[in-house]
């Protein structure tokens, strides 16, 4: 089968993902939230804020951590998270010669509670897991909404109109599948889950601020105790343990992007202490500060090692 521009269309994600990609890591693509990345070897693993998305492999392997959870993923496989989250990946399998492919798309929640409230979709059946993240098998007709959405990157003049009614297929293939219930909990106004999501949503814009967890279970509406039971049972982590990694993954950020030094980059993230910064980043990275952002720029670019 070939598409009107003379190519093949791609029969597989695998195929699809290599066509894009190659000759870089990462390709984001004309279609709102949809992101492509290929990597010829495995990587070290690293921190960072993943948004609620729905993530597929072509060819590999890859092993996400939240709290102390690991969720292990490959192409029989998808990745969902429902919440913005601090969490550890590294891609546990890749070779030149069979590269790692994968993709990443946004979950577009205003468009799943808009599918919920005008066409009623429901869950096949109630989940009890609670926990942002689940790995699950990857369902054939989801996979080949994939596949359709990777081959209008061929016809861009037809991205605007159809890539939303593919992606509005995908959205209600999840809520009818085993996580329904749990994108559910998000999208859904009143549940626990969206009220958890809203308190991260405001927790992103001042993790700086020096916060309670009192007062985060008040923006909840919920009590303390009730707060803090959510918000770890779908983190895997209490709330002031979510901020930490959020400000430390930032400030790496921040070292890395604007050349700042670690103290510098302690006091924006609302650190006070320089010397309480590098203890707690280094246990988490592995590192002090500034040999991390070494290590993380000699690896990127081995040609800018010294001898």
């Amino acid at each position: 089968m070939t598409t009107h521009t003379g190519r093949p269309a791609p029969v597989s994600l695998a195929e699809g993902i290599a066509r894009w990609t190659e000759g870089t890591n990462r390709y984001d693509t004309p279609i709102k939230g949809l992101s492509l990345h290929r990597w010829d070897h495995t990587t070290e693993p690293t921190s960072y804020m993943l948004a609620p998305s729905i993530c597929l492999i072509g060819q590999g392997k890859k092993r996400l951590v939240l709290g102390d959870e690991a969720f292990d993923y490959d192409p029989s496989s998808s990745l969902i998270t429902s919440l913005d989250l601090p969490v550890v990946s590294h891609i546990t399998e890749a070779s030149k010669e069979e590269p790692y492919l994968g993709l990443t798309m946004d979950l577009d929640l205003r468009m799943i509670a808009r599918l919920i409230l005008e066409h009623g979709a429901e869950p096949v059946k109630p989940n009890p897991d609670k926990r942002s993240v689940s790995v699950n098998k990857l369902d054939t007709a989801l996979q080949d909404a994939f596949c359709r959405l990777l081959a209008l990157l061929d016809h861009p003049a037809d991205i605007p109109v159809l890539a939303p009614l593919i992606q509005q297929e995908i959205w209600y293939r999840l809520l009818t599948s085993e996580q329904g219930s749990r994108l559910q909990q998000i999208a859904s106004v009143g549940n626990h889950g969206y009220q958890i999501a809203r308190t991260i949503d405001w927790l992103k814009d001042n993790y700086s601020q020096a916060v309670r967890v009192e007062d985060l279970a008040k923006k909840a509406g919920l009590s303390v105790s009730a707060f803090h039971n959510h918000f770890r049972s779908m983190t895997a982590m209490s709330p002031l343990q979510f901020q930490k990694k959020m400000r430390l993954n930032e400030a790496r950020r921040l070292m890395l992007t604007q050349h700042i030094d670690a103290s510098e980059a302690a006091f924006e993230v609302g650190y006070e202490s320089p010397s309480q910064f590098s203890r707690e980043y280094s246990r988490l990275f592995g590192a002090p500060p500034m040999r991390d952002i070494r290590n993380m720029i000699e690896r990127s670019n081995p040609s800018s090692a010294t001898a």
